[in-house]
């Protein structure tokens, strides 16, 4: 995960944890193609109301987030390109206020409330992983394609292969067959490879691919097919057992590829915490840890990966991956739901680095 988006993903989630007793949490958020009229307009009609009416009516911490929101609008002459969200209230005795001027992706859906809680759906839908990934099942009857996004699988296209099985026949008509089924095999593969780049290429390529099917004719399919070079570099690098190339294959393989690609996204940090803790046991390996040696560690250029835990709160996470990114360090987050990633939050700090070198 980006520094960005991990500092975005903590301002959202801070907010998700504010609530209050009454409803005096205010949330604005509004698309792009509104204009900044449209914005203002129910913010200061309710402002407006609500400053003519006494505090029984409507509490005080109403009036001040409406006030907020209100002059966190007025600073906008237009809406910015994405849209804009605005949120503000005061849930104890301090105002919380929180502005989205730069999301992501465009937000899809205006809001308008005051509540006990803050209307943070605009925010989670251009927040959401947005990766796509081919399903591909290959076997010696058929093949079947689909894609795999956040909503689910969709299935593409299938369609039955005229590959006939081996013969047990002897002689010179064996090896015409076998020839035969050979270049019918090739031509099997040659169409899959074609609906393939057909479904996964084009105006909204996939992220990966992952291939499935029964084991040989996958392997044989990866050393024979003439597969677009865009989808080869795609292939995920391992191969799921999957032995019918239906709908239900497809979601067999779409369940399998979910877990391998959550396995993958722990194994970067598990391999640099692995020589972080080897570090730390033998001396081999330059490390610091904790926030004063990484601050060092950085003031000499010398962190080759710097590794923070989730648990960081954001403003940290984004002021030490800035540093390490401008002396061409890497920035690995390390999860704190598994075991290490747990000892590194609490016995570190969250914070660690390999260095290029040892600093006294």
């Amino acid at each position: 995960m980006a520094t960005d988006d991990y500092e975005l993903y903590d301002r959202i989630d801070r907010l998700a944890d504010v609530t209050a007793d009454r409803d005096v949490l205010v949330s604005r958020a509004v698309t792009p193609e509104a204009s900044i009229g449209e914005a203002r307009q129910p913010v200061e009609t309710d402002y407006a109301e609500a400053t003519q009416l006494d505090e029984r009516s409507d509490p005080r911490q109403l009036v001040d987030a409406l006030e907020t929101v209100r002059s966190e609008l007025n600073e906008y002459d237009e809406l910015p390109e994405n849209g804009l969200a605005i949120y503000a209230g005061v849930p104890d005795d301090d105002l919380v206020t929180a502005v989205f001027d730069d999301p992501p992706a465009p937000i899809a859906q205006s809001t308008y409330e005051h509540a006990n809680e803050f209307d943070l759906d605009p925010l989670a839908e251009v927040t959401e992983p947005s990766s796509t990934h081919g399903l591909l099942v290959v076997e010696r009857g058929g093949a079947a394609l689909g894609r795999l996004d956040d909503e689910g699988v969709e299935v593409i296209d299938s369609f039955d292969s005229d590959v006939p099985g081996k013969s047990s026949a002897g002689g010179q008509s064996a090896e015409r067959f076998e020839r035969d089924r050979e270049r019918q095999k090739r031509d099997f593969f040659d169409t899959v490879a074609e609906r393939a780049a057909q479904s996964f290429l084009g105006d909204d390529p996939v992220d990966s691919v992952l291939l499935g099917g029964t084991i040989g004719t996958i392997e044989a399919f990866r050393d024979e097919a003439d597969l677009d070079h865009r989808l080869a570099d795609r292939l995920v690098d391992t191969e799921f057992a999957i032995e019918y190339a239906t709908e239900q294959g497809l979601r067999e393989l779409a369940e399998k590829g979910r877990e391998h690609l959550d396995d993958r996204e722990r194994d970067e940090p598990r391999e640099h915490l692995d020589r972080f803790f080897a570090g730390i046991r033998d001396d081999e390996e330059p490390i610091a840890y904790g926030r004063e040696e990484v601050d060092d560690a950085l003031e000499y250029d010398a962190v080759e990966t710097l590794l923070l835990s989730t648990t960081l709160d954001g403003r940290s996470f984004r002021e030490l991956g800035d540093r390490a990114d401008e002396q061409g360090g890497e920035t690995v987050v390390v999860p704190d739901d598994f075991a290490d990633g747990d000892r590194f939050a609490d016995a570190f700090d969250g914070v660690g680095a390999l260095l290029r070198f040892p600093i006294e």
